[in-house]
């Protein structure tokens, strides 16, 4: 089952070399000026953020209907290919590893980590969470959200932990190193399922959200070691509105 856990301090597709929607159009960052809270006019492009009725994130708190969602990961060791632009961390991955959702397939492009979680739970965030980003043949998002708490090291995070000093925001392939993102999933994947949105600029809706209930663990150091090279690179919960948003049952 899923915990609170207090603070202790989107989406850019990542596919054949390039990326939107972190880094293209009208700057923008998480603060001041051009900080989120302005995000909706900072250019006309990104309107959406401020009038869109599907925002994410949100926090899983309130009415919820209780539901079996079916879904299924098959995902693949893939060469570590790394970008850090100062806002996230991201890793590309090669063709072949999928997401079922509700029966529609999706393929994994890219995981990028938020220090600490957009999705809120009763108002708390976790320290950390992955961004698992895939789309369909007819160009659907579906993003898988896995959740950190304190714990024990992760090999694969501490990868990137390693490799972040020798790339910057253009992709590159961390020579010798293989990254594998079953590591990253916990035993259960239960999910939190609801429509949403891009976090990041231009706040696209139509997203399929899923956040796992249950959390993996990372190093405290670790955590904090992300922290350093992302800062906090969250953006506030939106409105639910009129939306559906679905739980595991318990």
């Amino acid at each position: 089952m899923i915990k609170r856990f207090s603070i202790i301090s989107s989406i850019a597709i990542l596919a054949a070399g390039s990326a939107y929607g972190a880094g293209e159009g009208a700057g923008w960052e998480y603060d001041g000026e051009l900080g989120s809270h302005n995000w909706g006019v900072i250019s006309e492009d990104y309107g959406l953020c401020e009038h869109g009725q599907m925002q994410s994130p949100i926090d899983f708190d309130g009415p919820i209907t209780a539901a079996e969602i079916r879904v299924a990961v098959d995902w693949s060791p893939s060469p570590l290919l790394m970008s850090n632009n100062g806002k996230t961390v991201q890793v590309g991955f090669e063709q072949g590893s999928n997401f079922v959702s509700g029966g529609e397939t999706f393929n994994l492009l890219q995981v990028h980590f938020h220090t600490p979680s957009e999705h809120l739970f009763s108002n708390e965030p976790f320290p950390m969470v992955a961004h698992f980003v895939h789309a369909s043949a007819q160009g659907k998002l579906a993003v898988l959200g896995i959740l950190f708490e304190e714990g024990a090291a992760n090999p694969e995070i501490q990868k990137l932990i390693d490799a972040s000093t020798e790339v910057g925001a253009d992709p590159v392939h961390v020579e010798g190193l293989d990254f594998d993102p079953r590591a990253l999933l916990p035993n259960d994947l239960g999910v939190y399922r609801y429509m949403g949105s891009l976090t990041t600029p231009p706040c696209s809706e139509g997203v399929n959200w899923h956040v796992a209930q249950d959390a993996v663990a990372a190093h405290p150091s670790q955590i904090s070691a992300m922290i350093e090279l992302m800062g906090n690179n969250a953006r506030p919960v939106q409105s639910i509105n009129s939306r559906l948003i679905v739980a595991p049952p318990k």
